[in-house]
């Protein structure tokens, strides 16, 4: 009998009741387009038609692109990995998201793709967070003054072009000027503080990122460091996100009230690589071919760093590369026009074995003097003026013109003061030694010096200022102001430093 009524329950009918009674799913809507074609880095997408701009895209080859093209029936979309593996007629899906970076404290040492994925062989990032690469720029009111100095440990900039937290400063120079390494060097002075920096490579080779990576390694600046690669052998919409993605996990730490420093090296590839995407998605070019909008993509990427009203900041040091000296190209004065100062590597000054190669003629720094020490600021004033009056003189004296005494006095100081700004790369300075090697310099401790004693008493007088100068350290810490009994013991240490190494026989004017 039970046997019965249990088969009665589970009748045709009866099954077909419980299904009419259960709730429907709710329908799932999934928009699929098709590759109509296929070009180097992007490819031409039709049947999206409610795509938007900027938004991801997912190919089912495993490829994902940005939609940068809205067209009447088509899309452009830039692709995010190798163009080889698309083909025409593959199915394209949205994702209605846009696209994002890995963000968080466990980036920090590692080596990452422009989307936070592992480049090094170190295991998969545990982010716990990712934000858009793309986002608004801090409006005026959540911004604050530049008021604290960010020392680069160079002195010739922490001195003559001095850049402050949340500074936009461009490194500006030909090929194999020392950009990078400027850059480079920046970063490793923050060792002591607590700084996060970021390194984003834009088109550049393997192997001297390689040789970026070996540099912070060795000066203890690994950990604190995220470096971002986009090779010259990825796919240019890697690079076009690339230093978007960098100011991103930039203001991941910013929000927390930390100071961030982000190096992109360099914004003269990132043009390049969004000048290749615009052409062959058929975009007008302009002066230089380059599309309408490059100004606006640096202009809206520059506009994130700043120092900001929760105590953190972002300082960018964009570097850009020139050709044969030429700073009135598109791209240079653009970028010039956007940042807030920059630093210009002569190769004039190259040749002249001078690094850094700072051209202080060129060089500025618009909103730096405000957050320099009061310390630096009483010798940088005198500094420029005698450099540039020394290069006035050194053009007219290669005439072979008959020279009075107070000219060859002036000559032979400015030359004096000029090797004086020669310094080593991977070799940052505090900055009481800076201090005291220009104090020394500019009151002639160093003139009539061969090159070989320049260095050997520049050498001697930074160890004497590390042991002897504590208590004028902790003041320039505190911002205090250099006083004449300073002024004096700096002297005296340079003094000594001359004497030992032998010079004073030696010095003529």
């Amino acid at each position: 009998m039970s046997s019965d009524g249990n088969h009665s329950e589970h009748t045709p009918q009866t099954v077909l009741n419980m299904l009419l009674d259960t709730p429907s799913p709710t329908p799932h809507l999934s928009e699929i387009g098709m590759v109509a074609e296929v070009g180097d880095g992007i490819a031409i997408v039709v049947g999206l038609e409610q795509a938007l701009s900027d938004e991801l895209l997912q190919f089912s080859s495993g490829v994902q692109g940005i939609v940068l093209d809205l067209e009447l029936g088509r899309l452009g979309v830039v692709l995010l990995g190798p163009s080889d593996g698309v083909t025409i007629g593959e199915s394209v899906m949205r994702t209605h998201k846009v696209v994002s970076t890995a963000v968080g404290e466990a980036l920090l040492g590692r080596v990452v793709s422009a989307l936070g994925h592992p480049l090094d062989d170190k295991g998969p990032i545990r982010a716990k967070a990712t934000r858009p690469v793309e986002a608004e720029a801090p409006k005026i009111l959540d911004r604050s003054a530049i008021t604290r100095p960010l020392a680069t440990g160079i002195k010739v900039i922490d001195a003559a072009v001095p850049i402050g937290l949340g500074q936009r400063q461009l490194i500006i120079g030909d090929r194999q000027t020392g950009k990078t390494s400027v850059a480079v060097d920046a970063i490793l002075n923050q060792k002591d503080t607590d700084a996060v920096c970021i390194y984003c490579a834009i088109g550049q080779r393997g192997d001297a990122v390689a040789k970026v990576i070996g540099a912070l390694e060795r000066g203890g600046m690994s950990k604190r460091t995220i470096v971002m690669a986009a090779g010259d052998e990825d796919a240019a919409g890697l690079a076009y996100v690339a230093p978007y993605a960098a100011l991103t996990m930039g203001e991941y730490f910013s929000d927390q009230g930390r100071d961030v420093l982000v190096i992109l090296d360099d914004l003269t590839h990132h043009a390049q690589s969004y000048r290749e995407l615009s052409l062959l998605l058929r975009r007008p070019p302009g002066r230089e071919a380059f599309p309408g909008d490059i100004f606006y993509i640096h202009a809206r990427l520059l506009e994130r760093a700043g120092q900001f009203r929760t105590g953190g900041s972002i300082t960018v040091l964009p570097v850009v590369e020139t050709q044969a000296e030429n700073l009135s190209a598109y791209i240079p004065t653009n970028l010039i026009s956007i940042t807030d100062g920059q630093i210009y590597l002569s190769p004039r000054l190259v040749r002249k074995n001078q690094f850094p190669a700072v051209d202080l003629g060129v060089s500025v720094s618009r909103v730096g003097g405000k957050a320099q020490t009061k310390a630096f600021r009483s010798v940088a004033g005198n500094l420029r003026v005698t450099l540039s009056q020394f290069e006035e003189l050194e053009d007219f004296a290669r005439f072979g013109t008959r020279l009075d005494d107070a000219t060859r006095a002036r000559l032979t100081r400015g030359a004096a003061v000029r090797a004086s700004l020669r310094q080593a790369e991977r070799d940052p300075m505090p900055a009481v030694e800076q201090l005291t090697v220009l104090v020394a310099a500019m009151e002639g401790q160093f003139d009539g010096l061969s090159e070989t004693d320049t260095m050997a008493v520049m050498e001697k007088l930074r160890r004497a200022a590390s042991h002897e100068l504590h208590d004028l350290a902790g003041r320039m810490g505190e911002n205090a102001p250099l006083t004449d009994e300073d002024k004096d013991e700096m002297i005296a240490l340079g003094r000594t430093a001359r004497a030992s190494v032998g010079g004073e026989n030696g010095a003529k004017s």
